[in-house]
């Protein structure tokens, strides 16, 4: 990192009340007496993985039968589908096991979630397109993952399949029978694992993460959780979308418990929102910093967005990006300003917020452009306004070609 964008990084810190090198795993403080297990051990997140699933992936790989595995699974979609025929016994045994709810979830709290996903998806599909989105384009680590993994290829079938994981959590069935997304987070579990296995073999990913031996440990999953569940809920605050006191812990529980289907130990996992800012202040904030995969991943993401609609302009996305990031991330990223659309969002979103509510009676003006940007956001995710069950979550069987 250079100069003037390590300033920029300790800058952002500094503001948000910070310390630490941009980048860098921070020193783990977080206490377990603040999580769902309300116990643990101490240990350190970032050299936790995900053992079982891990030896059964790089069986598969190095044998050859992710092939076959990735066929047999493709009918394999609804949370109370049985099992495929044509799995390895050992991996269909795993599957059984995990297939299922923490013991501690609230399906209560997870139907209301599934409603609150509902009512507030307009601004639900900004945050996690624009803000989470391209977020991760500034965590160093993911932003690495994503690019030399073999999804960092195709960046457009990608992106649908990350929408079919938050497709899936946020659907009104998603932890009902009927819904997939218990499915969907074994699939991706799956995927990890994978990636976990191939990516040390990646010469490029070891010079990008030299601090990391294995990709996607439980503290790279927190970090990601509090760049899409934390960030989200903290700008919904910012925002003053009205929420009930309910609705927050909802949102919070389904966060909980998809986490907790990623592999993450539940003494790793916030019991509150209080809890979960203070684990984000010290594991997020810290080590957002630019790279050179996280630059080209997010111009790749914004370029896509635009392309999908002719009257969304990059200045209004740009300009959006550095609404819900800062200033220092869309520098960061290289984004050019366009004053106009600056001008328009700070004093259009609100209003567009408040109208949306029910708050004020006539539409404000913008209101088409705002429109325009959530449509292209959606088909983004949706890959052309194609069914993500027909965007199938697949086990990787090596890294991005060249890699």
């Amino acid at each position: 990192m250079n100069n003037l964008s390590r300033r920029s990084a300790l800058s952002l810190g500094v503001a948000l009340g910070l310390v630490g090198v941009a980048g860098a795993a921070p020193a783990w403080a977080w206490s377990p007496k603040a999580s769902v297990a309300g116990a643990g051990t101490g240990t350190d997140p970032w050299w936790v993985w995900d053992d079982d699933v891990d030896s059964l992936l790089a069986g598969l790989l190095d044998s050859g039968q992710v092939p076959a595995v990735n066929t047999a699974l493709k009918s394999w979609v609804n949370n109370s589908d049985p099992l495929p025929a044509g799995l390895p016994a050992d991996l269909a045994t795993y599957l059984q096991g995990v297939n299922q709810l923490p013991s501690w979830a609230d399906r209560g709290k997870l139907r209301l979630a599934a409603d609150f996903n509902r009512r507030k998806d307009t601004y639900l599909f900004m945050l996690y397109g624009l803000g989470s989105g391209i977020m991760s384009t500034v965590i160093p680590r993911e932003a690495a993952s994503v690019y030399w993994s073999a999804g960092g290829a195709n960046m457009k079938d990608r992106a649908a399949k990350t929408f079919t994981f938050g497709y899936d959590l946020s659907d009104l069935n998603a932890f009902e029978p009927s819904g997939q997304f218990l499915v969907t987070a074994n699939k991706t579990r799956l995927v990890h694992a994978a990636v976990r296995h191939l990516l040390p073999n990646s010469a490029h990913w070891k010079a990008a993460v030299p601090d990391e031996r294995i990709p996607i440990s439980n503290g790279d999953i927190l970090v990601t959780f509090h760049s899409l569940g934390t960030y989200v809920h903290k700008k919904l605050k910012e925002w003053k979308v009205p929420m009930s006191a309910a609705d927050e812990d909802a949102f919070l529980h389904m966060w909980q418990v998809a986490i907790h289907m990623l592999g993450v130990h539940d003494e790793f996992i916030p019991t509150t929102w209080a809890a979960a800012e203070a684990q984000s202040a010290q594991v997020l904030t810290p080590i957002l910093a630019p790279t050179t995969e996280g630059k080209e991943l997010a111009q790749d993401l914004l370029g896509l967005t635009a392309q999908l609609d002719g009257g969304l302009t990059r200045g209004f996305l740009n300009e959006f990006v550095r609404y819900v990031l800062s200033d220092a991330i869309g520098d960061w990223l290289g984004l050019p300003r366009d004053y106009a659309s600056a001008t328009l969002i700070r004093a259009g979103w609100p209003a567009y917020i408040a109208f949306r509510e029910g708050l004020l009676p006539v539409a404000p003006a913008g209101f088409y452009v705002f429109d325009q940007a959530l449509r292209a956001i959606a088909m983004l995710f949706l890959n052309n306004v194609t069914s993500p069950t027909t965007t199938p979550i697949t086990i990787p069987t090596a890294n991005r070609p060249g890699a």
